[in-house]
């Protein structure tokens, strides 16, 4: 297993434990997870990071639960499908983004869609520059989705899918 750290700054010599610029609401006994922590993902889920930081999108996947009829509708052949406001496109394409290999070792598993946390100072192991971030999904089975609004995806809340959406506060019209 790897673990990563994406972010548009290019030189991060060490990651810090720092609360997370926007709490969430956490379950009874979890709300450290708003606290200090250096957050990483795991190589099977990297492709929800592969976008500018503030690209607000809807990442779906089927779990083990998933009903087929409700897989093939909305993933068909893919492992995973990424929804993004179609005017981001242009971004993806001309960005730079920068994938940080973190070390395994003193991070946590939270169980939830790869992610991990180290409650301490954190030194990465690599760091390479990733440019057009849009020919990045299919190598990983996931279809890269462009859509005029992501509000009309708000119902996907309510099937079998795993659903992630990241950063949609910055979506044009989410409520």
């Amino acid at each position: 297993m790897r673990l990563f750290h994406f972010s548009d700054d290019p030189d991060i010599a060490v990651f810090e434990p720092r609360p997370v610029r926007v709490p969430s609401m956490r379950p009874t006994g979890r709300e450290w997870l708003n606290g200090p922590l250096v957050w990483a993902i795991d190589g099977d889920h990297d492709f929800m990071y592969l976008f500018p930081r503030d690209c607000p999108r809807i990442l779906i996947w089927a779990i083990p639960e998933t009903p087929e009829t409700e897989r093939w509708r909305w993933l068909g052949d893919c492992r995973a499908a990424a929804y993004v406001e179609r005017h981001w496109v242009e971004r993806l394409e001309a960005e730079t983004i920068h994938r940080y290999e973190l070390p395994v070792e003193g991070f946590e598993d939270l169980g939830d869609a790869g992610m991990w946390v180290a409650r301490k100072t954190v030194a990465p192991l690599e760091h390479i520059a990733m440019s057009q971030l849009d020919r990045e999904f299919a190598p990983r089975g996931v279809e890269l989705r462009a859509v005029d609004s992501l509000w009309p995806l708000k119902s996907l809340w309510d099937t079998g899918l795993h659903v992630s959406g990241i950063r949609l506060r910055n979506a044009h019209d989410w409520e």
